[in-house]
């Protein structure tokens, strides 16, 4: 539900009360009040459209995250306000994040370096405190998604590499987030932001048509076809030359890191590797 109209109608309050008296003036402060008012808050805090900020609000948990979102987008345009996910996995924990989450990170990092590609600016970006403390690695706003158009020329051997090097794996039958397969002039792929993997029916190197499909059953969902498929990139490490030779220096001076350091060396992604 949209409730614009509410935040224009507090706006005096809000100024009247000295919480906000100019959000172009803010250096900092304290504003104490019930959690109600937070998004309101960080509504003013965002400004109106065109103004070029872009407020993070960081709070306790992914759960807080998850409301003060939903109750932002109903103050603000809703492709304005992003909620950026924290891994839910424990540091230093052998295991890789899961690729809907990785997704989602890339996706916000990837608007706010280049805002003019997709749905525009970033007003808001909410955050549990948790995502804000994990190291990010330099440039991953920049790492280039998959993508293609309904009647582009694609280079299919290109496509695969590209995927490879985006994290995605190289399956049978697509299931899960971060699969791709080929079968003939088909091309599934499960991009981690998306709720149904993507099929692209091939007419030689020219795509003729992209469709969601079922995963139970393989089949095409009885839906309006797609115009374009978006994959970003659904691992925060990629593995570039200069990281495999960086694991290949770990491997000598970290002899218990020899085996993963081996296969990242290698080009071959391991469960754990972010860690």
């Amino acid at each position: 539900m949209k409730i614009r109209g509410l935040l224009t109608a507090l706006d005096p309050v809000l100024a009247s009360r000295g919480i906000i008296p100019d959000a172009d003036a803010v250096n900092g402060g304290e504003v104490v009040g019930p959690d109600a008012i937070r998004p309101f808050v960080v509504a003013q805090l965002a400004g109106t459209a065109g103004s070029g900020r872009t407020v993070l609000a960081i709070v306790a948990t992914t759960r807080e995250a998850q409301d003060l979102t939903q109750s932002l987008r109903g103050l603000l345009p809703a492709e304005s306000v992003v909620e950026f996910p924290s891994w839910e996995t424990l540091p230093h924990e052998r295991l890789s994040p899961r690729a809907d989450t990785v997704g989602q990170r890339l996706a916000v990092l990837r608007r706010l370096r280049h805002p003019d590609e997709s749905d525009g600016p970033i007003r808001v970006v909410v955050a549990p405190v948790r995502s804000v403390l994990q190291p990010i690695v330099a440039g991953l706003g920049d790492l280039e998604p998959v993508a293609w158009n309904v009647g582009d020329e694609i280079n299919v051997e290109d496509v695969l590499n590209k995927l490879v090097m985006a994290g995605y794996v190289r399956s049978e039958l697509v299931e899960r987030r971060g699969e791709f397969a080929v079968r003939g002039g088909i091309l599934d792929v499960f991009p981690p932001t998306v709720d149904h993997p993507l099929r692209t029916e091939l007419w030689g190197d020219t795509v003729e048509e992209i469709r969601s499909f079922a995963v139970a059953d393989q089949r095409s969902r009885a839906v309006a076809p797609e115009e374009s498929l978006w994959a970003p990139v659904c691992r925060e490490l990629v593995l570039t030359d200069q990281v495999r030779e960086r694991a290949g220096a770990l491997r000598d001076t970290h002899p218990q890191l020899s085996d993963i350091c081996t296969k990242l060396e290698a080009g071959i992604a391991v469960e754990g590797m972010e860690a």
